[in-house]
């Protein structure tokens, strides 16, 4: 594996001749080499001047160079109104396309960052140009003859993620199930399955994880190419399979007294999607689950309730909410407003993703020949009766607001997001700078804010958001608060990452269901993200794969994390994704038939060919022996 050190006295020759071997790579004649020679040659006495660095392999051998560079006559070496310029970046002819370029460039962004750089200026060999377009960088102006310029803004790792987890990896318990198990609710379904899928996004519950804990088996190239993109190390440990039928992941993971002792006694903090009663054991936290009681939608909106009546809130707009006694109270209360002409929503105490919830407009119950009939498939148990709040003619229309409290009891705020919402039900969300309005932002960033002090006072710790309509005179109404991590929550880690990693300015955007046109083998599902990420590089937008079990579904689909520098960017590279996604299949023969035994030879074979999901393992490997050998360095 190659490594960065700065460049030591003595090696100005030999990286000099390496700077020429990488430019003639390209093809250049001899004239043209013997031209650029004296710009750049490398010389001893500006080894350190110009910061450059050099990666090496284990055995010492040079694999490419890099330097950080000062404008010229900036007194005191620091960066001319915070600009600087990438001056070199050369890889060793026989190590291009191995990575050593993108650890070079990364490392020149971080230092970049660190000195306070603002702005890092890159002119570009025009074969170059495709590199630094996939590393993030942005085009501009003002290049010198023959070259292309780029710039990019380095970064720092936002405040927020720095306070998330005290600036260390974390260990990402995926424990959805376990969490929404808690509640007595019947809209939130005791089958696992559908929250074990989502358990894959534990791979994001913060910007670096340590490792991480799973219920279901995933496919080991996917945290491969998840690593990959967002530059962890081999060292992220991944557990998986660890409770593919049970809701219970922590307990689970106690019953393996060693791998608990492996996440737990390493002194890093410990982050699960919600905090459970088995959690608590785990973490060896205390539990309350008095701190939970606003993820009651009804106990949220009294929260709500009181902070306005409080006054300092004038841009909020708090939509009428009453609790139906009876399923038949509730008909009643639909049919007059319906015939009022007012849409109303219908929700259950609990429920995730929209789950036991309904938008129930007069349309829909002249429609369904009246009230019964349109809440028929609406969970049995208490509802709640919330008053319809008509939307604007343009702009957002479903947003959220994400902070968090830590150990000791200090609001956090996170930011504003744009969630996509049908009907009701949650299908992704986009965060990133100018995303929500201003006019929006400001109102709604201060009542989050608001929010966040009174969960801290009771006593809450952790994750939370706030979900908002905006009403037909531009005013956010909150509508529910959840008490752990969301859909928009990774995203924004995935961000605070990728401005690292790619300097600032990324939105990024959370798409929880994307079709696919075929149930695929799992090598498939890899080629497919694979063939995405390049393909979405290509035109300067990011692709990670954040839920690929449910490709292995009977109605096969996956969840994607995208970003770019501009929403038209974001827009391009999903309807991509989309449109490759549902293509899938067209190629190849349909696996149904081998994927139920009529084709298998012996069972290692099978699992290959059949695309079977990731837990069926070949014959003699049992799942607990999967579930203790369960260490994957990536």
């Amino acid at each position: 594996m190659a490594k960065v050190r700065a460049a030591r006295d003595g090696e100005a020759a030999a990286l000099t001749a390496l700077v020429m071997r990488s430019k003639a790579h390209w093809g250049y004649d001899a004239g043209f080499l013997a031209a650029c020679a004296p710009e750049l040659a490398v010389r001893e006495d500006e080894l350190a001047g110009r910061r450059i660095v050099v990666a090496e392999n284990g055995a010492g051998r040079l694999l490419g160079v890099a330097s950080l560079e000062v404008l010229e006559g900036e007194p005191g070496g620091r960066p001319d109104g915070e600009v600087a310029r990438l001056g070199l970046l050369f890889v060793e002819p026989s190590a291009i396309g191995r990575g050593v370029g993108r650890l070079l460039y990364r490392d020149v962004l971080g230092r970049a960052a660190a000195l306070g750089v603002r702005r890092l200026l890159i002119d570009s060999d025009p074969h170059a140009t495709g590199f630094y377009r996939a590393m993030g960088a942005v085009a501009s102006a003002g290049a010198p003859p023959g070259l292309v310029r780029f710039e990019v803004a380095p970064a720092v790792l936002a405040g927020w993620a720095r306070a998330w987890t005290g600036g260390v990896p974390a260990v990402h318990v995926g424990n959805v199930a376990e969490f929404n198990a808690q509640f007595a609710d019947p809209s939130v379904g005791r089958e696992p399955r559908a929250a074990h899928d989502y358990a894959c996004l534990a791979a994001f519950y913060s910007p670096y994880p340590a490792a991480l804990l799973l219920p279901r088996a995933v496919p080991p190239g996917w945290i491969r190419l998840v690593g990959r993109q967002l530059d962890w190390g081999p060292e992220v440990e991944v557990h998986d399979g660890l409770a593919e039928r049970d809701p219970g992941l922590s307990d689970a993971v106690r019953s393996r007294p060693e791998l608990a002792r492996r996440v737990t006694g390493r002194g890093l903090p410990l982050v699960p999607w919600g905090r459970t009663e088995p959690y608590g054991r785990l973490a060896g936290l205390p539990w309350r689950p008095r701190d939970l009681r606003y993820e009651s939608k009804s106990a949220a909106h009294a929260l709500f309730a009181r902070i306005l009546a409080g006054g300092g809130h004038p841009g909020i707009a708090l939509p009428a909410q009453w609790r139906a006694a009876t399923r038949w109270a509730a008909i009643r209360t639909v049919r007059a407003r319906a015939r009022a002409g007012l849409g109303t929503v219908l929700k259950s105490e609990h429920g995730v993703g929209g789950s036991g919830t309904r938008v129930v407009t007069p349309a829909l119950v002249r429609a369904a020949g009246g009230a019964r009939a349109a809440l028929r498939g609406l969970p049995r148990g208490p509802l709640l009766v919330e008053e319809y709040v008509q939307g604007p003619s343009r702009g957002p229309r479903d947003l959220t607001y994400d902070g968090f409290v830590d150990g000791e009891g200090r609001p956090h705020e996170v930011g504003a997001a744009v969630m996509e919402v049908d009907d009701g039900a949650y299908r992704g969300a986009t965060v990133g700078p100018g995303v929500v309005p201003a006019a929006l932002e400001g109102p709604l960033r201060a009542f989050g804010a608001a929010v966040g002090r009174e969960l801290a006072a009771s006593g809450y710790r952790g994750w939370f958001d706030v979900d908002f309509v905006v009403d037909a005179a531009g005013r956010p109404a909150p509508t529910e608060a959840n008490l752990r991590l969301t859909g928009p929550s990774v995203a924004f880690m995935v961000a605070a990452r990728l401005d690292v990693l790619r300097g600032a300015g990324h939105l990024v955007r959370i798409v929880d269901r994307v079709e696919l046109g075929a149930r695929l083998p799992e090598g498939q599902v890899e080629l497919l993200c694979g063939d995405l990420v390049e393909a979405c590089a290509g035109s300067g937008a990011v692709f990670v794969p954040a839920i690929v079990t449910g490709a292995f579904d009977p109605a096969p689909w996956i969840g994607v994390l995208l970003a770019a520098r501009d929403a038209g960017a974001l827009d391009a590279a999903e309807a991509l994704v989309r449109a490759r996604a549902l293509a899938v299949g067209s190629g190849f023969a349909d696996f149904s038939a081998v994927a139920d035994g009529s084709d298998a030879g012996d069972g290692s074979d099978a699992a290959d060919r059949a695309g079977a999901r990731p837990g069926r393992r070949p014959a003699g490997q049992s799942s607990k022996s999967k579930g203790e050998r369960g260490l994957r360095s990536r």
